[in-house]
């Protein structure tokens, strides 16, 4: 007996020897609540600042509801209300119905060369806003092109504005519709060409109504975009005040901070229904799809694909060709007098004193906006989703995530204006670095990033974790040798998406550059202010062609590479 339990006591003694392991409990706890306090610094204290100051006077003093009855009794401020909703409106009303056939013909139609005009389409995303005014300038403004084609019209004002955000918001419609009219059930329409239905009855009573959500979500997306958008006013707007110039004139005008803070808790107004709106849709659409449901495979149609060839073709002329001209524009010597080609356009620091220096800091920050951002996106994400444990902090930190798509870019850089400038707050150190425009940046566009790795997380299967807690592995071990692998090309997809945004954004960022931290899209702005048009343009298609060539190198790297090593998880 005595030799039996001389081992048991041994191994007892060893047990109360070792240190007590951390549970997974514990470390899961302190990294939501790490991910919650992320999540509250970058956006919602921001947010609340805005909020805070549209309340106060120049002085500092609450004077509560006062600076918003000024607004609305001022007409000059109140004009730029208007004007807003009018420019936003009328794109919508353009964007919606080409955005619309031109989906309906990549999905519905049997074109050659489909991925080429999607491909052609999507040009606008990888450009500054301010290109496609910049390029409407070379073709329509006082010494474009085309100027006779204006019948005496002046292109800066509605009319340009309006005609540069259908340019600029053309694809982003494109996307959704493009997707909205691939869910749909094909088995309807080909019950209904079995019963002799007419074509145009098919379309209205099926085609239509499959993607109504998708055509509401479309049209709520390129009403934020162009009310909220500050590049091609800029450019292009002249008198003509909208909501996002008038909030840039107040801020860095005026000095007028209060009156800025009320512009920009305005502009949040119509973000925040069209967010929710949209919200709404996505539930109902979702709720309308069945298990069954089949893609449509349409069948070749002479006539049709002709008519809607022609249509494509025409549309991607008009994206792409106005870039075309934006670029060789950047390399004449005097538009449009002297079309010799030279380099000395690129000469930026001719025309403004950073020079090319504006271009490596907006890489740099591109690259660590991609690397950080990509890191805390894609763990928060699998807090949120794997984790079941602190359901109810989780969803606020799901809530906190999915924030940011409901602030317009302008209205999150303002309240970084006032939060991390306030001479209370300890961080105001970091005010005009590079530390501050990732960390804006990262907020921005979080959004989009977290719903593409909560899509990926959610197509792995809940036994590996099931699997890993049977057999004692701490989930932060799963995590790295299973999750992480597996999710490789969502991974991939969050960093580029995240590099070219950080790229090309203007609005996020006006307000928050330094000295020494000046990027290539403000750059865009002073040159354009300037009036060094080519310069301006030469610089906007650099930012281009970068963003171009890194999505290549995406794609590239995503067939030559991710697709071999995922060809596991097919049958």
């Amino acid at each position: 007996m005595s030799h039996a339990a001389t081992p048991l006591t041994m191994t007892n003694a060893t047990v109360k020897l070792s240190p007590p392991r951390l549970s997974e409990r514990h470390v899961a706890g302190v990294l939501i609540l790490a991910l919650c306090a992320v999540l509250i610094l970058i956006i919602a204290l921001p947010l609340w600042a805005l909020l805070s100051k549209s309340l106060e006077d120049t002085q500092g003093r609450f004077v509560g509801l006062a600076n918003f009855v000024s607004y609305a009794t001022t007409p000059t401020l109140l004009s730029s209300l208007t004007n807003s909703l009018l420019v936003a409106s009328v794109t919508t009303g353009i964007v919606l119905p080409l955005a619309f056939l031109y989906a309906y013909a990549l999905r519905r139609s049997c074109i050659p060369g489909r991925g080429l005009f999607y491909a052609a389409a999507m040009v606008p995303v990888f450009a500054p806003s301010l290109l496609s005014g910049l390029a409407l300038i070379y073709i329509f403004g006082n010494q474009g092109l085309l100027k006779s084609w204006m019948m005496g019209a002046s292109l800066y004002g509605p009319v340009g504005i309006i005609a540069a955000e259908a340019l600029y918001s053309f694809p982003h419609a494109v996307l959704i519709l493009v997707t909205a009219l691939g869910l749909s059930d094909g088995r309807l329409r080909e019950a209904a060409e079995a019963m002799g239905t007419t074509r145009w009855r098919i379309f209205h009573t099926i085609t239509l109504p499959g993607a109504r959500y998708g055509v509401i979500s479309a049209a709520f997306v390129v009403f934020t975009l162009v009310i909220t958008d500050f590049g091609i006013p800029k450019v292009i707007g002249g008198q003509f005040s909208v909501l996002a110039t008038d909030a840039y004139r107040q801020v860095v005008g005026q000095q007028n901070f209060p009156m800025g803070a009320v512009v920009g808790i305005i502009l949040l107004v119509p973000a925040v229904l069209a967010f929710f709106v949209d919200r709404a849709v996505q539930r109902r659409q979702s709720a309308m799809l069945s298990a069954r449901a089949v893609p449509y495979a349409p069948r070749p149609d002479k006539r049709r694909d002709l008519t809607l060839l022609g249509f494509v073709s025409l549309t991607a002329l008009a994206i792409v060709g106005p870039y075309g001209i934006a670029i060789w524009g950047s390399f004449v010597k005097y538009w449009p007098y002297n079309l010799s080609l030279t380099l000395n356009n690129y000469d930026f620091a001719a025309v403004d004193p950073e020079g090319w220096s504006t271009y490596g800091n907006s890489l740099l920050l591109a690259s660590l906006t991609a690397v950080i951002g990509t890191a805390l996106i894609f763990t928060g994400a699998y807090l949120i989703e794997k984790l079941k444990l602190f359901p109810r902090l989780r969803a606020f930190a799901q809530f906190l995530a999915m924030l940011p798509m409901a602030v317009p870019g302008l209205v999150l850089g303002l309240g970084y204006v006032f939060f991390f400038n306030a001479g209370w707050n300890p961080l105001n150190a970091l005010y005009g670095t590079l530390t501050i425009l990732v960390i804006n940046t990262i907020a921005h566009f979080y959004t989009v990033g977290h719903i593409t790795a909560l899509t990926s997380l959610k197509q792995i299967d809940s036994e590996f974790e099931s699997v890993s807690a049977s057999l004692k592995v701490p989930f932060w071990s799963t995590f790295r040798r299973v999750t992480a692998p597996i999710c490789l090309p969502a991974i991939l997809d969050i960093a580029v998406y995240v590099f070219v945004n950080a790229l090309t954004t203007v609005s996020a960022v006006i307000f928050l550059y330094g000295a020494d931290t000046k990027l290539a899209s403000i750059a865009i702005v002073h040159m354009d202010e300037a009036g060094a048009i080519a310069s301006a343009a030469g610089m906007a298609s650099v930012i281009m062609l970068t963003a171009i060539a890194v999505k290549l190198a995406h794609v590239g790297l995503d067939r030559l590479v991710f697709g071999r090593l995922q060809r596991w998880r097919q049958r």
